[in-house]
């Protein structure tokens, strides 16, 4: 067995980027090149606030209104001594100003204008100068930063309508076992609802993803080799359970069989010891374990990050954050523990149920508390490291 974080690094290592695309800017891509501004943020100085435009040197006034500049319609000559024009926000500076007066801090009389408040105390005072967010050639985004709202407003701003990302991922997802019947028809005793196939395309599809379902299949080698076979032009085969070595765990032989390659099978950590990696052709191959706590656990482990790496994220490991833990727990054993827990009263409190075919300590979960293998007993109050889920 390997360790989670050396799986991690060997199921990137699988798989380049793929090639990328004209993209509008909408979210749920990865930037595939650094973007730089095209324009200067604001193009000229602007007034922050609703008042007058003026000039620094002429305080404490009075001044002769001139004219008004409106955002979109500036006013075009410029402002000499003791002249002010009205200025709305986000209104270009008139020629000469340096400095708006906010209305609260005047008094108007027809056409002059009297301080009747403390005023800017500086020059510049209520202004926003050209170039003071971004100016032509600073770096917005860089290559592999997701395509946040905010950062759509920031690229939208910076002169850009459309930019370069990796083209969407496809994904075949089949699971298998005699067990299983599709969502939503009827069950008897012996039988389970396909709850993996679900659970792992609801994963993905915040990503920049392409998703074809197979099966469930049975657990039959001719039946399982005809659907890897038709999955051989996907970027990623994702099948959950079959994997282990039992009787009619066939994945892993059907696979072999076809000409795969694998790089390793199980994982010391729990869930999710039976995880299987490797290629098939061009196609990576990701085998995760039936039971649905564990297939969730592998799923955001390997193959979100694997997604991600694939559409050129620059981060595509999931991010680990520092929590208090809600109760005192036990020392681990030789695997890492990833415990369901939920927020509640400002620490991360263990779930009860540790069952790996439990979906309903899953549904509730809020993150995965990360014990490492052979760690000590620890008290309630303890800082420990967590991956939130969703």
């Amino acid at each position: 067995m390997i360790g989670w974080e050396e799986a991690q690094a060997r199921i990137l290592a699988l798989g380049t980027p793929v090639e990328s695309e004209p993209w509008a800017l909408t979210p749920g891509r990865f930037a595939a090149e650094p973007l730089f501004a095209r324009r200067n943020q604001p193009a000229q100085s602007v007034s922050s606030m609703d008042g007058y435009a003026i000039r620094f040197e002429d305080i404490p006034g009075p001044w002769k209104i001139v004219g008004e500049s409106a955002a979109g319609s500036p006013f075009p000559e410029r402002l000499w001594a003791g002249e002010s024009v009205r200025i709305s926000t986000g209104a270009l500076m008139p020629p000469q100003s340096d400095t708006v007066i906010i209305q609260e801090d005047v008094t108007r009389q027809g056409d002059l204008l009297f301080r009747s408040g403390e005023g800017p105390g500086h020059v510049g005072g209520n202004v926003r100068e050209r170039g003071s967010d971004f100016k032509v050639g600073q770096a917005l985004i860089e290559a592999g930063e997701p395509l946040t709202a905010a950062k759509i407003g920031l690229l939208v701003a910076g002169g850009h309508g459309s930019i370069s990302v990796s083209r969407p991922i496809r994904i075949a997802i089949v699971s298998t076992g005699n067990e299983l019947v599709s969502a939503g028809n009827a069950c008897d005793d012996h039988e389970l609802p396909d709850s993996n196939s679900a659970i792992i395309a609801s994963l993905v599809k915040s990503l920049p993803v392409e998703i074809s379902i197979f099966g469930p299949v049975q657990d039959n080698a001719v039946e399982l080799h005809a659907v890897f076979d038709a999955a051989h032009d996907f970027d990623i085969l994702v099948t959950s359970g079959g994997a282990s070595v039992g009787d009619h765990d066939l994945v892993r032989p059907v696979l072999l069989d076809m000409g795969a390659m694998l790089d390793f099978w199980k994982v010391a950590m729990r869930p999710g010891k039976p995880l299987m990696a490797g290629t098939l052709g061009k196609t990576i191959v990701l085998g995760l374990p039936g039971n649905p706590v564990s297939a969730f656990a592998t799923a955001t482990l390997f193959l979100l990050p694997l997604v991600r790496h694939l559409s050129r994220a620059r981060d595509p490991l999931p991010r680990r954050i520092p929590a208090r833990c809600g109760a005192a727990m036990p020392a681990v054993g030789v695997r890492t523990d990833f415990i369901r827990a939920r927020w509640q009263d400002g620490a991360l409190a263990p779930l009860p149920s540790t069952d790996s075919g439990v979906l309903t300590s899953l549904a509730q979960a809020d993150a995965f508390i990360i014990r490492p293998a052979g760690a000590e007993a620890i008290p309630a109050g303890a800082l420990v490291e967590a991956i939130l889920i969703a």
